[in-house]
Protein backbone atom coordinates (compact mmCIF):
# COMPACT_ATOMS: atom_id res chain seq x y z
CA UNK A 1 0.00 0.00 0.00
CA UNK A 2 1.16 3.50 -0.54
CA UNK A 3 2.74 5.51 2.47
CA UNK A 4 1.20 9.07 1.56
CA UNK A 5 -0.20 12.09 3.16
CA UNK A 6 -3.65 13.17 2.30
CA UNK A 7 -5.75 16.30 2.70
CA UNK A 8 -6.50 14.65 6.10
CA UNK A 9 -2.88 15.08 7.09
CA UNK A 10 -2.19 18.75 6.34
CA UNK A 11 -3.99 22.53 7.95
CA UNK A 12 -4.38 23.80 4.18
CA UNK A 13 -6.40 26.90 5.88
CA UNK A 14 -4.70 29.91 4.70
CA UNK A 15 -2.32 28.16 2.42
CA UNK A 16 -0.75 28.80 -1.17
CA UNK A 17 -1.65 25.03 -2.43
CA UNK A 18 0.20 24.26 -6.04
CA UNK A 19 -3.06 21.64 -7.32
CA UNK A 20 -1.85 19.24 -10.45
CA UNK A 21 -4.84 17.89 -11.79
CA UNK A 22 -5.33 15.65 -14.95
CA UNK A 23 -8.72 17.56 -16.88
CA UNK A 24 -7.09 16.54 -20.25
CA UNK A 25 -10.63 15.96 -21.77
CA UNK A 26 -12.10 15.42 -25.50
CA UNK A 27 -12.39 18.46 -27.66
CA UNK A 28 -14.41 18.89 -30.80
CA UNK A 29 -12.13 19.19 -33.99
CA UNK A 30 -13.73 22.48 -34.75
CA UNK A 31 -15.59 24.47 -31.82
CA UNK A 32 -12.60 22.97 -29.79
CA UNK A 33 -15.54 22.43 -27.17
CA UNK A 34 -16.32 20.19 -24.40
CA UNK A 35 -16.90 16.44 -25.84
CA UNK A 36 -16.90 14.71 -22.16
CA UNK A 37 -16.18 17.04 -18.78
CA UNK A 38 -16.07 14.06 -16.74
CA UNK A 39 -12.03 14.39 -15.57
CA UNK A 40 -13.11 18.28 -14.77
CA UNK A 41 -16.05 16.86 -12.36
CA UNK A 42 -14.03 14.74 -11.00
CA UNK A 43 -11.38 17.11 -9.28
CA UNK A 44 -14.62 19.28 -7.75
CA UNK A 45 -14.46 17.09 -4.28
CA UNK A 46 -10.52 18.17 -4.04
CA UNK A 47 -11.23 21.91 -4.80
CA UNK A 48 -14.24 21.58 -2.33
CA UNK A 49 -11.41 20.62 0.74
CA UNK A 50 -9.44 23.60 -0.54
CA UNK A 51 -12.04 26.22 -0.47
CA UNK A 52 -10.17 27.93 2.61
CA UNK A 53 -7.21 27.97 0.43
CA UNK A 54 -5.63 29.95 -2.37
CA UNK A 55 -5.39 27.46 -5.32
CA UNK A 56 -2.94 27.23 -8.31
CA UNK A 57 -4.71 24.85 -10.69
CA UNK A 58 -1.24 22.87 -13.03
CA UNK A 59 -2.81 21.25 -15.87
CA UNK A 60 -2.12 20.21 -19.37
CA UNK A 61 -4.28 19.71 -22.43
CA UNK A 62 -3.14 16.99 -24.70
CA UNK A 63 0.90 17.38 -26.45
CA UNK A 64 2.70 19.58 -28.68
CA UNK A 65 2.17 18.60 -32.38
CA UNK A 66 -1.74 17.57 -31.63
CA UNK A 67 -4.63 18.84 -33.05
CA UNK A 68 -6.50 19.71 -29.34
CA UNK A 69 -3.05 21.01 -28.10
CA UNK A 70 -5.22 24.39 -26.70
CA UNK A 71 -4.45 26.59 -23.77
CA UNK A 72 -6.51 25.99 -20.79
CA UNK A 73 -8.75 28.55 -21.11
CA UNK A 74 -11.60 26.97 -21.98
CA UNK A 75 -11.20 24.04 -19.24
CA UNK A 76 -11.15 27.65 -16.80
CA UNK A 77 -14.57 28.47 -18.21
CA UNK A 78 -15.82 24.73 -18.00
CA UNK A 79 -14.77 24.62 -14.89
CA UNK A 80 -16.44 27.46 -13.26
CA UNK A 81 -19.45 26.85 -15.03
CA UNK A 82 -19.70 23.33 -12.82
CA UNK A 83 -18.83 25.64 -9.57
CA UNK A 84 -21.11 28.39 -10.55
CA UNK A 85 -18.41 30.45 -9.89
CA UNK A 86 -15.33 32.56 -11.55
CA UNK A 87 -12.84 30.96 -12.21
CA UNK A 88 -9.67 33.35 -12.86
CA UNK A 89 -7.30 32.11 -15.64
CA UNK A 90 -3.65 33.77 -16.42
CA UNK A 91 -1.36 33.02 -19.74
CA UNK A 92 1.35 32.36 -18.35
CA UNK A 93 3.11 29.24 -16.35
CA UNK A 94 5.80 30.65 -14.10
CA UNK A 95 6.75 33.39 -15.43
CA UNK A 96 5.86 37.27 -14.41
CA UNK A 97 2.49 37.40 -15.33
CA UNK A 98 1.69 34.03 -13.50
CA UNK A 99 3.45 35.27 -10.31
CA UNK A 100 1.71 38.50 -10.15
CA UNK A 101 -1.54 36.52 -10.23
CA UNK A 102 -0.66 34.50 -7.79
CA UNK A 103 0.79 37.30 -4.96
CA UNK A 104 -2.85 38.74 -6.22
CA UNK A 105 -4.72 36.34 -5.06
CA UNK A 106 -6.97 36.05 -1.89
CA UNK A 107 -8.37 33.35 0.80
CA UNK A 108 -10.86 30.92 -1.84
CA UNK A 109 -9.50 32.09 -5.03
CA UNK A 110 -8.68 29.50 -7.84
CA UNK A 111 -6.45 30.52 -10.45
CA UNK A 112 -5.86 28.52 -13.32
CA UNK A 113 -2.40 28.44 -14.80
CA UNK A 114 -2.22 28.13 -18.52
CA UNK A 115 -1.47 24.61 -20.64
CA UNK A 116 1.59 23.08 -18.27
CA UNK A 117 3.11 21.20 -21.61
CA UNK A 118 3.50 24.35 -22.98
CA UNK A 119 6.29 25.06 -20.92
CA UNK A 120 9.44 23.24 -22.59
CA UNK A 121 10.97 21.98 -18.77
CA UNK A 122 7.51 19.92 -18.56
CA UNK A 123 8.37 18.18 -22.27
CA UNK A 124 12.01 18.03 -22.65
CA UNK A 125 13.26 17.13 -19.20
CA UNK A 126 13.77 13.71 -17.59
CA UNK A 127 15.17 12.44 -14.73
CA UNK A 128 14.01 11.42 -11.22
CA UNK A 129 12.24 13.72 -8.46
CA UNK A 130 15.66 15.18 -6.85
CA UNK A 131 16.85 16.20 -10.79
CA UNK A 132 13.39 17.62 -11.58
CA UNK A 133 13.04 19.71 -8.22
CA UNK A 134 15.97 21.57 -9.71
CA UNK A 135 13.87 22.93 -13.34
CA UNK A 136 13.05 26.60 -13.41
CA UNK A 137 9.52 25.94 -13.44
CA UNK A 138 9.38 23.65 -9.86
CA UNK A 139 11.84 26.55 -7.97
CA UNK A 140 9.16 29.49 -9.17
CA UNK A 141 5.77 28.16 -8.70
CA UNK A 142 7.20 26.43 -5.56
CA UNK A 143 8.36 29.95 -4.17
CA UNK A 144 4.96 31.18 -3.82
CA UNK A 145 3.43 28.37 -2.29
CA UNK A 146 2.87 26.53 0.80
CA UNK A 147 1.44 23.05 -0.37
CA UNK A 148 1.69 20.62 -3.38
CA UNK A 149 -1.38 18.51 -3.87
CA UNK A 150 -1.04 15.79 -6.74
CA UNK A 151 -4.66 15.19 -7.41
CA UNK A 152 -3.87 13.14 -10.87
CA UNK A 153 -3.64 10.11 -11.04
CA UNK A 154 -4.13 9.32 -14.72
CA UNK A 155 -0.42 11.25 -14.66
CA UNK A 156 1.00 9.25 -12.06
CA UNK A 157 3.46 6.94 -13.80
CA UNK A 158 4.94 9.86 -15.54
CA UNK A 159 8.40 11.62 -14.29
CA UNK A 160 7.73 15.13 -15.33
CA UNK A 161 8.24 18.25 -13.07
CA UNK A 162 4.79 18.86 -12.49
CA UNK A 163 3.95 15.41 -11.26
CA UNK A 164 7.41 14.73 -9.21
CA UNK A 165 9.61 17.91 -8.94
CA UNK A 166 8.18 19.59 -5.69
CA UNK A 167 8.86 16.51 -3.25
CA UNK A 168 11.61 18.08 -2.52
CA UNK A 169 10.38 21.71 -1.92
CA UNK A 170 7.30 21.46 -0.27
CA UNK A 171 4.92 19.17 1.85
CA UNK A 172 2.69 16.94 -0.95
CA UNK A 173 -0.55 15.42 -0.35
CA UNK A 174 -2.42 13.04 -2.31
CA UNK A 175 -5.83 14.81 -3.35
CA UNK A 176 -9.13 12.92 -2.82
CA UNK A 177 -9.01 11.92 -6.25
CA UNK A 178 -5.44 10.46 -6.09
CA UNK A 179 -6.49 8.98 -2.72
CA UNK A 180 -9.55 7.31 -3.66
CA UNK A 181 -7.45 5.79 -6.87
CA UNK A 182 -4.74 4.30 -4.81
CA UNK A 183 -7.48 2.93 -1.96
CA UNK A 184 -10.07 1.51 -3.98
CA UNK A 185 -7.02 -0.31 -6.42
CA UNK A 186 -4.94 -1.23 -3.32
CA UNK A 187 -8.63 -2.50 -1.97
CA UNK A 188 -8.60 -5.30 -5.09
CA UNK A 189 -5.04 -5.88 -4.61
CA UNK A 190 -3.87 -6.58 -1.22
CA UNK A 191 -7.54 -8.29 0.14
CA UNK A 192 -9.30 -8.96 -2.46
CA UNK A 193 -12.37 -10.91 -1.78
CA UNK A 194 -12.62 -14.54 -3.55
CA UNK A 195 -12.27 -15.86 -6.04
CA UNK A 196 -10.16 -12.98 -7.59
CA UNK A 197 -9.99 -13.27 -11.23
CA UNK A 198 -8.02 -10.51 -13.69
CA UNK A 199 -9.65 -9.90 -17.07
CA UNK A 200 -7.13 -8.47 -19.43
CA UNK A 201 -7.28 -7.78 -22.59
CA UNK A 202 -6.69 -4.76 -25.33
CA UNK A 203 -3.89 -4.39 -27.81
CA UNK A 204 -1.03 -3.64 -24.99
CA UNK A 205 -0.60 -7.02 -24.69
CA UNK A 206 3.23 -6.69 -23.49
CA UNK A 207 1.58 -4.75 -20.45
CA UNK A 208 -0.93 -7.21 -19.93
CA UNK A 209 2.20 -10.22 -19.94
CA UNK A 210 3.34 -7.98 -17.08
CA UNK A 211 -0.14 -7.70 -15.03
CA UNK A 212 -0.46 -11.20 -15.39
CA UNK A 213 3.15 -11.89 -13.84
CA UNK A 214 2.63 -9.79 -10.96
CA UNK A 215 -1.07 -11.13 -10.45
CA UNK A 216 -0.60 -14.75 -10.16
CA UNK A 217 2.93 -14.44 -9.31
CA UNK A 218 1.65 -12.48 -5.91
CA UNK A 219 -1.05 -15.10 -5.73
CA UNK A 220 -3.44 -11.75 -5.98
CA UNK A 221 -5.65 -13.48 -8.58
CA UNK A 222 -7.05 -16.84 -8.27
CA UNK A 223 -7.66 -16.88 -12.52
CA UNK A 224 -6.24 -14.85 -15.81
CA UNK A 225 -8.52 -14.79 -18.60
CA UNK A 226 -7.45 -12.96 -21.65
CA UNK A 227 -9.13 -11.70 -24.40
CA UNK A 228 -8.70 -8.83 -27.00
CA UNK A 229 -4.73 -8.98 -28.83
CA UNK A 230 -3.03 -10.95 -25.74
CA UNK A 231 -5.55 -13.63 -25.94
CA UNK A 232 -4.60 -14.20 -29.43
CA UNK A 233 -0.95 -14.15 -28.68
CA UNK A 234 -1.98 -16.98 -25.98
CA UNK A 235 -3.53 -19.05 -28.60
CA UNK A 236 -1.00 -19.11 -30.62
CA UNK A 237 1.62 -19.87 -28.26
CA UNK A 238 -0.29 -22.86 -27.25
CA UNK A 239 -0.32 -24.51 -30.35
CA UNK A 240 -2.98 -23.15 -32.45
CA UNK A 241 -2.04 -21.28 -35.08
CA UNK A 242 -4.12 -17.52 -35.17
CA UNK A 243 -2.75 -17.12 -38.86
CA UNK A 244 0.43 -15.30 -40.33
CA UNK A 245 -2.22 -12.04 -40.91
CA UNK A 246 -2.89 -12.23 -37.14
CA UNK A 247 0.61 -12.74 -35.69
CA UNK A 248 2.28 -9.76 -38.33
CA UNK A 249 -0.51 -8.04 -36.52
CA UNK A 250 0.66 -8.46 -33.19
CA UNK A 251 4.45 -7.78 -34.10
CA UNK A 252 3.72 -4.56 -35.96
CA UNK A 253 2.41 -3.41 -32.59
CA UNK A 254 4.70 -5.15 -30.43
CA UNK A 255 7.68 -3.72 -32.31
CA UNK A 256 10.56 -3.70 -30.56
CA UNK A 257 8.83 -5.42 -27.87
CA UNK A 258 8.13 -8.86 -29.82
CA UNK A 259 10.55 -10.81 -28.56
CA UNK A 260 10.91 -9.97 -24.78
CA UNK A 261 7.23 -10.40 -24.65
CA UNK A 262 7.32 -14.00 -26.88
CA UNK A 263 9.93 -14.98 -23.75
CA UNK A 264 7.50 -13.61 -21.10
CA UNK A 265 4.69 -14.54 -22.54
CA UNK A 266 5.77 -18.38 -22.96
CA UNK A 267 7.10 -18.31 -18.98
CA UNK A 268 3.82 -17.10 -17.87
CA UNK A 269 1.87 -19.84 -19.83
CA UNK A 270 3.86 -22.51 -18.96
CA UNK A 271 4.42 -21.58 -15.04
CA UNK A 272 0.96 -20.66 -14.57
CA UNK A 273 -0.94 -23.10 -17.01
CA UNK A 274 -4.04 -24.20 -14.31
CA UNK A 275 -5.14 -20.30 -13.83
CA UNK A 276 -4.50 -18.70 -16.85
CA UNK A 277 -7.75 -19.22 -19.15
CA UNK A 278 -8.07 -18.83 -22.87
CA UNK A 279 -11.17 -18.57 -25.33
CA UNK A 280 -12.21 -22.03 -26.53
CA UNK A 281 -13.33 -20.00 -29.96
CA UNK A 282 -12.74 -16.48 -31.48
CA UNK A 283 -14.61 -14.64 -34.08
CA UNK A 284 -12.77 -13.09 -37.65
CA UNK A 285 -13.97 -11.34 -39.61
CA UNK A 286 -14.54 -12.36 -43.24
CA UNK A 287 -15.60 -9.55 -45.70
CA UNK A 288 -17.38 -7.69 -42.86
CA UNK A 289 -19.19 -10.97 -41.77
CA UNK A 290 -18.58 -12.06 -37.98
CA UNK A 291 -17.57 -15.89 -38.21
CA UNK A 292 -17.09 -17.89 -34.98
CA UNK A 293 -14.43 -20.49 -34.89
CA UNK A 294 -13.32 -23.11 -32.33
CA UNK A 295 -9.77 -22.69 -31.62
CA UNK A 296 -8.85 -26.19 -32.49
CA UNK A 297 -9.72 -24.94 -36.62
CA UNK A 298 -7.22 -22.05 -36.62
CA UNK A 299 -5.75 -21.05 -38.53
CA UNK A 300 -8.02 -18.68 -40.29
CA UNK A 301 -6.82 -16.53 -42.91
CA UNK A 302 -8.54 -13.35 -41.56
CA UNK A 303 -8.39 -11.09 -38.71
CA UNK A 304 -9.73 -12.33 -35.43
CA UNK A 305 -12.03 -9.26 -33.52
CA UNK A 306 -13.53 -10.78 -31.01
CA UNK A 307 -14.20 -14.09 -28.44
CA UNK A 308 -16.07 -16.50 -29.56
CA UNK A 309 -19.64 -17.00 -28.35
CA UNK A 310 -18.56 -19.98 -26.32
CA UNK A 311 -16.34 -18.05 -24.68
CA UNK A 312 -18.38 -15.11 -23.85
CA UNK A 313 -21.21 -17.04 -21.91
CA UNK A 314 -18.33 -18.82 -19.98
CA UNK A 315 -16.14 -15.46 -18.92
CA UNK A 316 -19.65 -14.19 -18.33
CA UNK A 317 -20.63 -16.56 -15.69
CA UNK A 318 -17.32 -16.42 -14.22
CA UNK A 319 -17.02 -13.26 -13.71
CA UNK A 320 -20.67 -13.21 -12.13
CA UNK A 321 -19.68 -15.89 -9.75
CA UNK A 322 -16.22 -14.11 -8.86
CA UNK A 323 -15.54 -12.31 -5.43
CA UNK A 324 -13.47 -9.52 -7.15
CA UNK A 325 -13.44 -8.51 -10.61
CA UNK A 326 -10.16 -6.42 -11.73
CA UNK A 327 -10.78 -6.21 -15.60
CA UNK A 328 -8.68 -4.25 -17.85
CA UNK A 329 -9.37 -3.62 -21.77
CA UNK A 330 -11.80 -4.58 -24.48
CA UNK A 331 -11.98 -7.88 -25.86
CA UNK A 332 -11.72 -7.43 -29.07
CA UNK A 333 -12.60 -4.71 -31.99
CA UNK A 334 -15.51 -2.95 -29.85
CA UNK A 335 -15.79 -0.09 -32.47
CA UNK A 336 -17.13 -2.53 -34.70
CA UNK A 337 -20.80 -3.22 -33.76
CA UNK A 338 -20.55 -7.11 -35.05
CA UNK A 339 -17.35 -7.37 -33.07
CA UNK A 340 -18.42 -5.74 -29.69
CA UNK A 341 -20.21 -8.91 -28.30
CA UNK A 342 -17.82 -9.86 -25.95
CA UNK A 343 -17.22 -6.32 -25.06
CA UNK A 344 -20.37 -5.50 -23.89
CA UNK A 345 -21.48 -8.51 -22.48
CA UNK A 346 -18.38 -9.18 -20.53
CA UNK A 347 -19.17 -5.67 -19.02
CA UNK A 348 -23.29 -6.08 -18.34
CA UNK A 349 -21.38 -9.35 -16.46
CA UNK A 350 -19.14 -6.60 -14.32
CA UNK A 351 -22.04 -5.25 -13.61
CA UNK A 352 -24.52 -7.91 -12.55
CA UNK A 353 -21.86 -9.81 -10.36
CA UNK A 354 -21.99 -8.78 -7.01
CA UNK A 355 -18.11 -9.08 -7.25
CA UNK A 356 -15.97 -5.78 -6.22
CA UNK A 357 -15.61 -4.84 -10.03
CA UNK A 358 -12.78 -2.59 -10.82
CA UNK A 359 -12.41 -1.16 -14.29
CA UNK A 360 -8.89 0.29 -15.71
CA UNK A 361 -9.02 3.43 -17.22
CA UNK A 362 -8.62 4.84 -20.91
CA UNK A 363 -10.78 2.81 -23.54
CA UNK A 364 -12.44 0.42 -20.25
CA UNK A 365 -13.35 3.46 -18.18
CA UNK A 366 -15.07 5.30 -21.16
CA UNK A 367 -16.53 2.25 -22.51
CA UNK A 368 -18.01 1.83 -18.94
CA UNK A 369 -19.07 5.71 -18.97
CA UNK A 370 -21.47 4.87 -22.41
CA UNK A 371 -23.22 2.57 -21.36
CA UNK A 372 -24.22 3.87 -18.36
CA UNK A 373 -22.71 1.22 -15.89
CA UNK A 374 -20.28 3.34 -13.50
CA UNK A 375 -22.39 3.20 -10.81
CA UNK A 376 -23.13 -0.27 -10.81
CA UNK A 377 -19.16 -1.22 -10.42
CA UNK A 378 -17.02 -1.08 -7.46
CA UNK A 379 -14.30 0.93 -9.11
CA UNK A 380 -13.93 2.81 -12.56
CA UNK A 381 -10.07 4.38 -12.59
CA UNK A 382 -9.84 7.10 -14.70
CA UNK A 383 -6.15 6.65 -15.15
CA UNK A 384 -5.64 4.07 -18.33
CA UNK A 385 -1.84 3.86 -18.13
CA UNK A 386 -0.96 4.80 -14.82
CA UNK A 387 -3.73 1.92 -13.51
CA UNK A 388 -2.05 -0.80 -15.76
CA UNK A 389 1.37 0.27 -14.42
CA UNK A 390 0.08 0.24 -10.79
CA UNK A 391 -1.95 -3.53 -11.17
CA UNK A 392 1.33 -4.73 -13.01
CA UNK A 393 3.62 -3.77 -9.84
CA UNK A 394 5.85 -1.09 -11.62
CA UNK A 395 6.89 2.13 -9.37
CA UNK A 396 4.93 5.26 -10.33
CA UNK A 397 7.09 8.40 -9.94
CA UNK A 398 4.25 10.54 -8.86
CA UNK A 399 3.09 8.19 -6.32
CA UNK A 400 6.70 7.71 -4.73
CA UNK A 401 7.47 11.42 -5.33
CA UNK A 402 4.39 11.56 -2.29
CA UNK A 403 6.51 8.68 -0.48
CA UNK A 404 9.31 10.90 -0.63
CA UNK A 405 7.57 13.81 0.95
CA UNK A 406 6.20 12.08 3.54
CA UNK A 407 9.03 10.75 4.77
CA UNK A 408 11.12 13.93 4.03
CA UNK A 409 8.00 16.01 6.50
CA UNK A 410 8.11 13.58 9.28
CA UNK A 411 4.47 14.04 9.46
CA UNK A 412 2.02 11.68 10.41
CA UNK A 413 0.87 9.25 7.76
CA UNK A 414 -3.09 8.20 8.08
CA UNK A 415 -3.42 4.53 6.75
CA UNK A 416 -5.79 4.75 3.03
CA UNK A 417 -7.28 1.41 4.06
CA UNK A 418 -7.90 1.33 7.57
CA UNK A 419 -8.35 -1.76 9.55
CA UNK A 420 -11.22 -3.08 10.86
Amino acid sequence: MANVLTLDNINIEGKTVLLRVDINSPLDPATKSFLDDTRIRAILPTLNRLSKAKTVLIAHQSRPGKNDFTSTLGHARELGRLLGRSIRWVDDIHGPKAMEAIEDMKMGDILMLNNIRMDPEEVNRKGDALTLSETQLVQDLASVADVFVNDAFACAHRSSPSIVGFAHHLPCVAGELMAHEIRQIDQALESPARPCIAVLGGIKVDDSIEVAHNMLENNIADEVWFTGGVANLAIHLSGNNIGEGNVSFLQNELQDAWESTIESATSLLKLHKDKIVLPVDVAANVEENRIDINVEKLPIHAPLFDMGLASILALSSRIKSAGTIILNGPAGVFELPDFALGTIEMLNACAESNGYAVMGGGHTATLVSQRGLADKMGHVSTGGGACLDYIAGRTLPGIEALEISAQRYQLEITPLIQDE
